[in-house]
């Protein structure tokens, strides 16, 4: 069927390129929107206990779930937090602010003294947004409009402003991405092809790519939500795989015209073949991005779909605008050659033995070869073992933003616990109010064991105003409100009490991601509630035990799906029920070992002086997910294309040895130069100031290198010597009913 496909694309191949330029003109005003179309959030799920808790507090006390923290400093150090002319300083940069649309409440020292440092250097105040999240990228610049110059420094930070940062430094980073990667890649491949011409028709199908991708993005974001992050995952797939793709093609091209054949069948014999290897290598991929649908987490669904549909739109393109584009350049694709560049290219294509010879070496002594590179690969992937998962926050954002800045600050004067206090929401099961004399005494008694956890720096709730008070007592006083005196008691009754809701917060004196505060997380919820209540624990560190169990539930089926549909599209392309397990373990393989290299630098931080960024302490809880999704079929890219030329080796009667030896000098050279590409884009993407995408970056560098290198170029030669006739044993029913579907096309 490609065979015809590749005919009937030389004989339309003007009315192809036309349909092409028509689709271009239509997405090319389109994608730049994409940027406003798509959210920063999703890192939760409806289902999840923090993240019910943050909408039970939003439909009871009527305001978002986001706060904004203004964090004020004096910049000469003179004068301390406490002092009244400080505060004064706050109230007067905040008298516009209060009657603001949209501001629910605003909170300073003055009403919660536990907002002035410890240190006495510094205050913040918090902002309760009264407005859905639709509306908050309206209000908070109003907000920042509406403070008062005050000779204090204030520091905005809190999810609005973090949302509104990871928005803008996205858009720089992928516009720097671009900037490197597109250069890098056309550079790369005029090396590979000697010429001009040839080298910026890969990079065209890829930008092409890339473009209708951004624009369907733009559509689909009017159905449902998607991810800011599943931009930059579907630009780098996009220029990584839609030049690769061409890449592939266009030099089976040039390797026809070398025989001799002329342009229409040199077309359709590239599409027939390195165009039915480029089906299968670009279904292994969707395959493994469409697992990430399968989470309940929308950034991960956002990611699997757009990066699913780029990869899709890829293979299109390389199946159509490019045969397009070979037929009507012809023998001209190879215009424009750099002289020695040249040469070199074609003496390469010609095969100079060096990939033949490398992999007799390697059959040679395939044991001597095999076990120190798995030895290798394994002890790359032990730091995993130790890998400490959390959620994003401000920390994956550079130091020089506003969110960040705050962020730091917060952490500096009231340490890690401030940054991430656990809501504990309280739900009588009737429907009566909080305050009934009986539901006070049996909470002042569950919160005074919760004050009790050393792991707990401080409580605040109705019934933690006054430590000197009993359980008996606090039923007491609020029998009779108007005993409350104190100021702090009065805005805690009102500020926390809601029909039949009441919130209490708890401090810790650890860090969101640390063990000891998962733990106080876990103690909490498995302490029964007081009764007449249901509990729901949220915030912080609530957040992130529930995002990343959720995810490493998920997991297991999301892998098993891959790693079987994989396996099934393998068995059809090769018929072989060997070399798809063998090639499963080999990717296992490489994704572990660049996991083990992500705990290194990212957790552990050792290349962050290198990359400029600040140690994690952990690595985002999905990234591992995310990159397995998208290693595992980007991995198949290669071993697809490797073992269909031993295939075809194999098929035209060589013996073993010689198959693996043929179909790597026939593959080697091309498949080392589609890897470089694509790590040339992964890395584009380091420079990125967001360490998310820094890590997916280098981490998607770490594992195509490792699987271009040691895993295709050795390993595969030495297994395949190990295995011998077996790489290709499968039952007799089974051969005979997958022969059709192998990638061999004979001529």
């Amino acid at each position: 069927m490609l065979l015809e496909l590749g005919c009937w694309l030389f004989r339309w191949r003007r009315a192809v390129l036309a349909g092409w330029a028509l689709v271009l003109l239509v997405a090319l005003p389109v994608a730049p929107r994409v940027f406003r179309a798509l959210n920063a959030g999703g890192f939760t799920s409806p289902d999840l206990e923090a993240f019910r808790a943050s909408q039970l507090l939003a439909v009871r006390f009527g305001a978002n779930p986001s706060n904004l923290v203004l964090v004020y400093e004096d910049p000469s150090g003179e004068l301390n937090a406490d002092d009244p002319r400080f505060s004064q300083d706050i109230e007067d940069s905040l008298s516009a602010v209060r009657g603001l649309n949209g501001v629910a409440r605003v909170v300073t020292a003055a009403e919660n003294p536990r907002q002035l440092a410890p240190d006495g250097r510094a205050q913040y105040v918090t902002i309760s947004l009264a407005t859905a999240s639709s509306a908050v990228d309206d209000v908070v610049p109003n907000i920042q409009r509406a403070l008062r110059p005050t000779p204090l420094e204030v520091t905005l930070t809190g999810a609005p402003v973090f949302y509104q940062d990871i928005f803008d430094v996205t858009e720089r980073d992928l516009r720097r991405a671009e900037l490197l990667s597109i250069p890098t890649a056309g550079v790369a491949l005029v090396f590979v092809f000697g010429s001009l011409v040839a080298g910026a028709v890969p990079g065209l199908v890829g930008g092409t790519a890339v473009a209708v991708t951004l624009a369907l993005m733009v559509l689909l974001s009017q159905f449902f939500e998607m991810s800011i992050f599943s931009l930059n995952l579907a630009t780098m797939l996009g220029l990584g795989l839609g030049i690769d793709y061409s890449l592939f093609i266009v030099s089976r091209f040039r390797e026809e015209l070398a025989r001799g054949e002329s342009v229409e069948r040199a077309i359709a014999w590239s599409v027939a073949s390195a165009g039915r290897a480029v089906v299968f290598s670009g279904a292994t991929v969707v395959i493994g991005l469409l697992a990430l649908v399968t989470f309940d987490i929308t950034a991960l669904r956002s990611m699997g779909i757009a990066g699913a549909l780029v990869v899709a739109i890829s293979v299109i393109a390389a199946l159509s605008l490019l045969p397009a584009l070979l037929g009507i350049l012809g023998r001209r694709v190879d215009a424009l050659a750099i002289g020695p560049l040249a040469a070199s290219a074609e003496r390469a294509a010609r095969g100079s033995g060096f990939w033949a010879r490398l992999a007799h070496r390697v059959m040679a002594r395939p044991f001597l070869f095999l076990v120190p590179l798995l030895a290798v690969l394994v002890g790359l992937g032990l730091p995993f073992l130790r890998v400490e998962f959390g959620a994003p926050d401000a920390s994956i954002l550079p130091t020089d933003v506003q969110s960040r800045r705050g962020f730091d600050l917060l952490r500096a004067h009231w340490g890690e616990g401030e940054l991430s206090p656990l809501l504990l929401v309280f739900q009588t099961i009737d429907g009566s109010s909080p305050l009934r004399t009986d539901h006070v005494q049996t909470l002042a008694t569950f919160m005074r064991r919760v004050q009790a956890d050393p792991r707990v720096q401080r409580v605040e709730s109705v019934v933690s105003v006054d430590p000197r008070l009993t359980p008996e007592q606090y039923a007491l006083v609020y029998g009779d409100p108007n005993q409350i005196g104190d100021a702090y008691g009065q805005l805690a009754a009102q500020a926390t009490v809601r029909q039949d809701t009441l919130l209490a917060n708890v401090t810790g004196r650890f860090g969101q991601t640390d063990d000891r505060s998962k733990d106080m997380v876990r103690t909490i919820r498995a302490t029964p509630p007081p009764s007449g209540f249901r509990l729901l624990v949220g915030g912080g560190t609530a957040g992130v035990i529930d995002y990343a169990d959720r995810l490493y539930e998920q997991f297991p089926r999301a892998a098993l799906i891959v790693v079987l549909a994989i396996y099934l599209v393998l068995l059809r392309s090769f018929g072989s029920v060997v070399l798809p397990l063998k090639a499963v373990a080999m990717n296992i393989l490489s994704i572990l070992a660049s996991y083990g290299a992500l705990v290194v630098i990212f957790q552990d931080g050792a290349l962050a002086e290198l990359l400029h960024f600040k140690p994690l302490g952990f690595v985002e809880a999905s990234l591992p997910i995310i990159m397995f999704c998208v290693l595992f079929g980007l991995s198949m890219d290669y071993e697809v294309f490797l073992l269909s030329r031993i295939q075809e080796a194999h098929l035209d009667g060589a013996d073993n040895p010689t198959s693996v030896a043929r179909g790597l000098e026939r593959s080697g050279r091309i498949i080392t130069s589609a890897a470089a590409i694509v790590v040339l884009v992964s890395l584009s993407f380091v420079a990125a100031d967001i360490v998310l995408i820094k890590a997916l970056g280098l981490g998607t560098a770490i594992a195509v290198f490792l699987d271009a290198t040691l895993v295709r170029a050795l390993l595969v030669p030495a297994t395949m010597r190990l295995l011998g006739d077996w790489n290709w044993w499968a039952p007799g029913w089974l051969r005979g009913a997958l022969r059709s579907g192998t990638l061999h096309a004979a001529r």
